[in-house]
């Protein structure tokens, strides 16, 4: 069988402060403080869509973060940072992306994409959305 352990107490039973287990994190139990926001003027298409955005989940040296996003109807200009890709699935409601060249895609409830670094283009919520998000930031 193998070396057994110095003491018979089995680990998982002892406490162990300096290794703490990292901890499962579980959208419907998320409880951190809702950010609002709505586009930045230069950048607005249509409306003036109120953005929730609930962290429920974030690295320490904030390369990757998670949570819970709502918006009302409307649409602005996005452009992502290089190296900053975004992960969706959306939840409830309607959007369409579209990019510079005008190639647009529409996602609904149980749809799921990528926007990946560097991506210009629109971002219109066409009925009130929800989505569950990944963000991931390359770290030099």
């Amino acid at each position: 069988m193998g070396a057994s352990a110095p003491d018979s107490a089995p680990r998982r039973n002892r406490p162990d402060t300096a290794h703490a287990m990292p901890e499962l994190t579980v959208f419907s139990h998320c409880r951190t403080e809702a950010v609002f926001d709505r586009p930045r003027p230069d950048r607005l298409v249509a409306g003036n869509p109120l953005r929730t955005t609930r962290e429920c989940f974030a690295t320490a040296d904030g390369s990757r973060s998670a949570g819970i996003w709502h918006c009302e109807p409307g649409a602005w200009q996005i452009a992502f940072a290089e190296g900053k890709d975004e992960f969706f699935v959306l939840i409830e409601g309607r959007i369409r992306i579209s990019d510079e060249q005008g190639l647009a895609h529409e996602f609904g409830p149980g749809d799921a994409c990528v926007i990946p670094g560097g991506f210009t283009g629109t971002f219109e919520v066409l009925s009130p959305v929800r989505k569950y998000y990944v963000v991931m930031q390359a770290t030099p």
